[in-house]
């Protein structure tokens, strides 16, 4: 059996020992990539006497608008068009990078923080635009006073400059089906296959944008991400297990469970979830809930057993997986043994599931502990979920799907939130940023390095795909 750890849109700490733990892609060949320049950023002719770069920059932009506004007069329905596909140049000048509100609701994450704009504008005199945001966890002044230029929110639509990269961490609302010119750097969620990947595409390409996903951005020497929230994830998800264990010996299993809502910092969610924990063992005779990691040597596994540490769950009751117990190929009864299982796994192929129905309803009442299910890694339409109990995300605002059971077996709470690091969300924005920053560095000094042209040849390989989906 092969599997990965989820980082699913998700960094590691300080780098733990990842044993046999495998890279889920790994850096491809920047050979032949093409160095044309996409049709909106080469420099125009003067056909107004316009004889600086200042001049051509306005023609530029205001035939960038125009052409947008033409496409989105067209039918809603995605057509495809074979123009060249755009490419990066290579360039010594300071990039633009225009940093656009975060649309998915709760979402307080952010792809670049005031400390990395701060070296970037400082130390290499790159342009930062910022988008106002009520919900992004950093104020808008920290920004400002560093020299960030401000801007309202989702300008970046009709005012950013066409060779200015758009900066964002989730993806962009489904209902918007308009084109996409600017080059994108964000998680798109359209490279493994999932829901209308292929109408996402194909925003790029009437736009004629470029979309560098997050996701796919290699260290070309270790094959791993340059940045990840996998760590946080792992993080947020055992807490929010842990919390909705305690929430069931406090309520009662029957009792919805809450909303949740981002924590300010890791100081105020540990204290929260430990204060709820110990209340709950005592309640519940002194007994401790046994969690279970599978993919424990991963970010994502790594930070689910700091979580649980931390907020005083003892290593033996720390049930920890990966590669060695799993490769004799599931169903796994052991998992039905523990009160919570965080699965920080994503798997690339399919295998036997790790738990599934059928396994539950087999043992007996006395042997089910299991209460509680996280799946982090949350790939839910992934015809590979290695849990297949449910089909569809939950969230922040209802943050728990049940699943109910053959009698006598009570039901199980399941977690399926697909952006939980944002529980803490100026800690996994920092981790983040930092490990991002020496890659942006390179869209100055070499756009054509190889984790920044490896993304692009990844993503003219799944234009392509959504090409012949949609022909």
């Amino acid at each position: 059996m092969e599997v990965t750890h989820a980082d699913a849109s998700h960094s590691a700490p300080p780098p733990a020992p990842l044993g046999k733990t495998r890279g889920r892609w790994r850096a491809r060949s920047s050979h032949h990539i093409s160095h044309e320049e996409p049709l909106l950023r080469r420099p125009l002719p003067s056909p107004h006497g316009c004889k600086h770069r200042k001049e051509q920059a306005v023609w530029s932009h205001k035939l960038a608008v125009i052409s947008s506004r033409t496409y989105i007069s067209q039918n809603a329905r995605p057509t495809l068009s074979f123009n060249t596909l755009p490419t990066m140049t290579t360039s010594t000048t300071a990039p633009h990078f225009w940093l656009r509100a975060e649309t998915k609701k709760n979402e307080r994450r952010t792809a670049l923080t005031p400390d990395v704009c701060n070296k970037l504008i400082r130390d290499h005199s790159f342009a930062i635009t910022v988008e106002k945001s009520t919900d992004r966890i950093f104020d808008i002044a920290e920004y400002e006073r560093i020299g960030c230029k401000i801007a309202e929110t989702g300008s970046w639509q009709t005012s950013a400059p066409a060779d200015a990269y758009i900066v964002g961490l989730k993806e962009l609302p489904e209902t918007d089906t308009s084109p996409l010119s600017h080059t994108h750097i964000m998680f798109a969620h359209c490279f493994k296959n999932q829901r209308d990947w292929e109408k996402v595409l194909s925003r790029f390409d009437r736009g004629h944008g470029t979309l560098l996903d997050l996701e796919f951005l290699n260290d070309p020497k270790t094959g791993r991400r340059v940045a990840a929230f996998g760590y946080y994830a792992g993080y947020a998800g055992a807490a929010l297990g842990l919390d909705v264990w305690a929430h069931r010996q406090l309520e009662g299993a029957d009792t919805p469970y809450p909303t949740v809502k981002p924590f300010e910092n890791d100081d105020a969610l540990i204290t929260h979830i430990k204060g709820r924990v110990q209340q709950a063992v005592k309640k519940n005779g002194g007994q401790t809930p046994s969690v279970m990691v599978m993919g424990a040597l991963g970010r994502c596994g790594s930070g689910a057993v700091d979580l649980a540490r931390k907020i005083g769950i003892s290593d033996e009751a720390i049930i920890k997986w990966d590669i060695n117990e799993t490769k004799a190929g599931g169903p796994f009864k052991e998992i039905v043994a523990h009160d919570v299982f965080v699965n920080c796994i994503y798997l690339s192929k399919p295998i036997p599931p790790f738990l599934n129905r059928e396994v539950i309803e087999a043992v007996s009442e006395k042997e089910r502990k299991l209460q509680v299910l996280v799946d982090v890694s949350c790939d839910t339409t992934n015809p590979h979920n290695p849990i297949p109990l449910y089909d569809q995300s939950t969230t922040f605002d209802d943050p728990v799907l049940t699943v109910e059971f053959a009698k006598p077996h009570p039901p199980l709470s399941v977690i399926t939130i697909d952006h939980l690091p944002t529980l803490v969300p100026r800690e996994a924005s920092e981790m983040f940023a930092t490990d991002l920053l020496p890659s942006l560095l390179l869209l100055k000094t070499d756009r054509n390095a190889p984790v920044w042209a490896d993304a692009e040849k990844l993503f003219k390989e799944k234009l392509a795909d959504a090409r012949k989906e949609l022909a």
